[in-house]
C-alpha cells in the first residue's frame, strides 16, 4: 500500500503562489498588446472561410508564399531604396532576428544545456564578436565538430572543410570578413532550405526567385529602377553609397561594387525574413500557424519572461538611439551583432554533424 503523500509546507505553497502571480503580472502587458491583433486575425480568417482552413493546413504552400513575397519585396527595396534598407533594416528587424538566431540554433536544439557546447563555441564566438574576425567563428565550428555527437567519418568530413577555410581566413584577414558579410546571408537561406525534409516542391519557388534575383542584381538589372527612384542619393539615412562601397566592396570597379552593395541589401532583407518568418514556420510542431499570443507563449517557454523584456528593451533602446543618430545606432548594432553570423556557422556545423536537419519528427516533438 502506498504511503500517503506528505502535505506541502505552507511556506513552499505561498512561495509558489507568489511566483505564479509575479509571472502572470509580467505576462499581462504582452497579452493586452497582442489580444487586439488576434481578434483582427480571427475576423480575417472568418471572412476567408474555407480558404483560411486550407491556408492553415498547407504549411509548404504557406512558407513558399511568404518566402516568395520576401524575395520580391527585398529585390524591389534594394533596387529603389537601398540606402534606407541598409539603414533601417538592422534598426527595425535586427534585434528580433538575433533572438531567432539564438532560439533556433542554440535553445531549441538544446545546445544551451550541454556544457561542452558552451566550452567549444562560447569563447571563440565571444572573441569573434570583440574582434570581428571570422577566423574565430571557424575555430568555433571546428570545436563544435569535435564535441558533436556524431561519427568520426562525419566529423572528419566537416573538419576537412572548416580547417582550410580557417587557414585562408587568417591569411587573408579583412578580405575574409568582407566575403563572410556577403555569404552569411546565403548561409541563413541554406539553413532554412535544410531545416526539414520536404513534402513537395513548393519550397523551390522562393529558392529559384532568390537565385534569379541575385544573378539579376549582379548583372545590373536594378540599374533602371535605381536611376528612376533616386536610390543613390537618399537623404536622412546617415550614410552614403560611398560609405557602403568602402565597407562592402572596396578596391573593385565602382559599377561592380554598386551591384555588390545592392546584392547585400537584398540578401540581408531575405536573411531577416528567414529567421523571423520562414524558419519559425518550419520548426513549429503543428503545421497550423500560431496566434500572436501563442507565439509569445512559445517564446516564453523557450526563454522565460524576463529575457523577453530584456530583448524588448534592447530593441526599443536601439530605436530611440536611431532617432537621435541613425548612423551611430546602425554601427553600434552591427558591432554587437557580430556574433550571430559566426553562430550560424558554428552551430550550423554542429547540427549538420549530428543530423539535426534530417530529424524533423524528433525536432517537432522536442519540447512540445
Amino acid at each position: 500500500m502506498t504511503a500517503p503523500r506528505a502535505p506541502r509546507p505552507a511556506a513552499s505553497a505561498a512561495s509558489s503562489a507568489a511566483s505564479s502571480a509575479a509571472s502572470a503580472a509580467l505576462e499581462a502587458p504582452f497579452e493586452v498588446l497582442l489580444a487586439p491583433a488576434d481578434a483582427l486575425r480571427r475576423r480575417m480568417f472568418l471572412l476567408l472561410g474555407p480558404w483560411a482552413a486550407s491556408w492553415a493546413r498547407r504549411r509548404e504552400v504557406r512558407v513558399a508564399v511568404f518566402g516568395s513575397m520576401a524575395v520580391i519585396t527585398s529585390f524591389l527595396g534594394a533596387a529603389l531604396l537601398p540606402l534606407w534598407m541598409l539603414a533601417l533594416g538592422p534598426i527595425v528587424l535586427g534585434v528580433p532576428h538575433l533572438l531567432g538566431d539564438v532560439r533556433y540554433l542554440w535553445v531549441r536544439p538544446g545546445l544551451h544545456r550541454r556544457a561542452l557546447c558552451w566550452a567549444a563555441l562560447g569563447v571563440p564566438l565571444l572573441l569573434g564578436m570583440l574582434t570581428t574576425r571570422v577566423s574565430w567563428g571557424l575555430l568555433g565550428a571546428a570545436g563544435a565538430l569535435l564535441v558533436a555527437r556524431t561519427t568520426w567519418r562525419r566529423r572528419l568530413l566537416g573538419l576537412a572543410v572548416v580547417a582550410p577555410l580557417g587557414i585562408l581566413a587568417v591569411m587573408y584577414k579583412g578580405w575574409a570578413e568582407i566575403l563572410f558579410a556577403h555569404l552569411h546571408n546565403v548561409i541563413g537561406v541554406s539553413l532554412w532550405w535544410a531545416w526539414r525534409p520536404r513534402e513537395g516542391r513548393a519550397h523551390w519557388l522562393p529558392v529559384a526567385l532568390f537565385a534569379g534575383a541575385s544573378v539579376a542584381l549582379l548583372l545590373g538589372a536594378a540599374s533602371p529602377l535605381l536611376a528612376w527612384g533616386g536610390g543613390l542619393h537618399s537623404r536622412g539615412t546617415g550614410s552614403s553609397m560611398a560609405y557602403h562601397l568602402g565597407s562592402l566592396a572596396p578596391h573593385v570597379p565602382r559599377e561592380l561594387g554598386l551591384r555588390l552593395v545592392l546584392l547585400f541589401a537584398f540578401a540581408q532583407s531575405v536573411h531577416y525574413a528567414v529567421w523571423l518568418r520562414l524558419i519559425p514556420e518550419e520548426d513549429r510542431p503543428r503545421p497550423a500557424p500560431r496566434t500572436f499570443l501563442g507565439t509569445f507563449r512559445a517564446l516564453r517557454d523557450d526563454f522565460g519572461v524576463v529575457p523577453l523584456y530584456v530583448v524588448a528593451a534592447l530593441a526599443l533602446g536601439l530605436a530611440v538611439w536611431a532617432c537621435m543618430d541613425l548612423a551611430a545606432a546602425r554601427y553600434g548594432y552591427l558591432r554587437f551583432a557580430g556574433f550571430h553570423g559566426q553562430l550560424e556557422l558554428a552551430a550550423g556545423a554542429l547540427l549538420w554533424a549530428e543530423g539535426y536537419f534530417s530529424a524533423a519528427r524528433a525536432r517537432a516533438t522536442r519540447g512540445a
